[in-house]
């Protein structure tokens, strides 16, 4: 480690060479100013079109400060330096902050924030689908609160839609689309509590399939909470932490296909095998809860591409979301939650490539941020998964330049930090250091970046409260309240499916 420790140093020593030639002339960077003024100048001509086709890419707790990490370990995976790079969702014309906080939270939690995006309404930390009147735990607060999402607006207006996460679709930052409760855990009938089922107040799962029961694509994980308690599972039937949970002893993925109109093709897959044998184009209803019953394991984000293999035109109202960003952030593994978002960026380049900016709205933001930073003063080109190319000049020893301002990374040995040096610190589940101890690193406060392209991305500019982001959404789409413009000659956009599915096929 000594020896890698200086080889190090000796790179500090040497970074002006880390320069590439061009970069030294003036005109290089004349030239590349010039190029982005003429392509700013361009955008004068609004796109004023109607979407046709709606995308939301949700990058759940994908801060600033991630985005940019994330953008250099793409162009490093790449075999650049890495800060040169440009992430698929950077090349998006349009750029504005979202302010986060939830209505009785500075720093919020993933299903107020999910209800201020996809439904309009800022919320109260913990509660779903419903307004700042419920309290959290409290289902007597619920009646009469709920609020619908730009999901629900799309389909009353005649389009098709869909929902891809790599966290269970019953997780906070999807199901904000589709229920109402006034507890994101409310998962099944059995993580309720008795006052709450005596109260007439019904789970997150059983709402998947019964308030909106004609969502064209659901795909994600969280399989058990869709089976009766102690249920094997299809692909761990040993393991009982895997087992269903349900006390009322329904199969929601026969509820699920129960509630399909006669003549209607409705599939349920649980592996990719399955998925890949499918005919899409001969399928109108698709419930993928494969990989992992809590969520997906492997790297990936929900893909984008079901309508052009089913040779549907239009789309509308999805969510692809890349739900374990958050998770490796919480658990202080920074290389997981990059690697997720670096695969997040991925979906959202195919979707670029299938669809046209002049029919096809696409937004890419985040629910939250965490409290992940990078620093130190690292060179050019500096391993984002590396060092410093300092020691602390208090305790003299090395650091990461990824760190927490708290986590489960805070370790004191012999009474001192720990010496980085003397561990794996690029190993995958490496806890990077933090400030301090917790079980659970914590979201951050700050405001969070909104990309947008297609026909009124200009709509998404400056900086704006979370909840405006699916109104100026429908807004571009004639759904919702406000159409008043749609009467007036603008081009009205037809029934459809939002495409959406193939990187799904990398995930299992």
């Amino acid at each position: 480690m000594k020896a890698l420790l200086l080889l190090h140093l000796l790179a500090q020593l040497c970074s002006a060479s880390l320069v590439p030639e061009r970069e030294k002339d003036p005109e290089y960077w004349r030239r590349q100013a010039q190029e982005t003024l003429r392509n700013a100048l361009r955008l004068q001509r609004l796109n004023q079109n109607v979407a046709k086709n709606l995308i939301l890419f949700l990058g759940d707790g994908m801060g600033v400060s991630t985005v940019t990490a994330a953008r250099i370990l793409k162009g490093q995976l790449q075999h650049g330096q890495g800060e040169e790079s440009l992430l698929e969702m950077e090349k998006f014309p349009y750029v504005a902050l979202a302010k986060t906080y939830n209505t009785n939270a500075q720093v919020p939690d993933s299903a107020g924030t999910a209800t201020a995006y996809l439904c309009g309404v800022k919320a109260n930390e913990g509660t779903l689908g419903v307004s700042a009147g419920v309290t959290r735990d409290r289902c007597n607060t619920t009646k009469g609160q709920e609020v619908t999402s730009i999901l629900r607006w799309a389909k009353d207006a005649g389009k098709a839609v869909g929902i891809v996460t790599t966290t269970r679709v019953t997780h906070a930052t999807p199901s904000a689309a589709y229920a109402h409760s006034a507890n994101r855990d409310w998962y099944s009938d059995g993580e309720m509590p008795p006052d709450a089922l005596e109260g007439g107040c019904k789970d997150i799962a059983r709402q998947l399939v019964e308030n909106i029961p004609d969502i064209e694509v659901i795909m994600g994980g969280g399989r058990k909470y869709m089976f009766p308690k102690n249920a094997s599972d299809v692909e761990y039937p040993h393991e009982e932490k895997h087992r269903g949970t349900r006390l009322d002893r329904r199969n929601l993925v026969q509820a699920w296909h129960s509630a399909k109109p006669p003549g209607k093709v409705a599939k349920y897959v649980w592996h990719r095998r399955e998925l890949l044998a499918l005919n899409l184009s001969r399928v109108d209803f698709l419930l993928g809860e494969s990989w992992h019953p809590g969520g997906c394991e492997e790297e990936g984000a929900g893909g984008v591409e079901a309508a052009e293999a089913r040779g549907d035109a239009e789309g509308a109202g999805p969510c692809p979301s890349g739900g374990r960003i958050d998770h490796g952030h919480h658990e202080g593994k920074a290389k997981q939650a990059l690697h997720e978002a670096v695969e997040l960026d991925r979906a959202i380049g195919l979707a670029t490539r299938l669809t046209s900016a002049q029919d096809t709205l696409s937004v890419v933001t985040a629910d939250h941020s965490h409290v992940f930073t990078f620093g130190g003063y690292t060179p050019r080109g500096n391993p984002i998964f590396g060092l410093a190319p300092m020691q602390s000049d208090v305790d003299r020893k090395p650091f990461t330049s990824i760190l927490y301002g708290n986590g489960p990374g805070y370790k004191i040995v012999a009474g001192e930090r720990e010496n980085v040096s003397a561990v794996d610190f690029a190993h995958a589940d490496y806890q990077a250091q933090s400030a301090v101890p917790l079980r659970q690193e914590t979201h951050g406060g700050e405001d969070v970046a909104v990309f947008a392209r297609g026909p009124m991305a200009h709509l998404l500019h400056g900086v704006h409260e979370q909840n405006y982001i699916p109104h100026a959404m429908a807004y571009a789409a004639c759904i919702g309240s406000n159409r008043a413009h749609c009467n007036a000659g603008a081009r009205p956009a037809a029934p459809l499916l939002l495409p959406f599915l193939a990187l799904l096929l990398l995930l299992c």
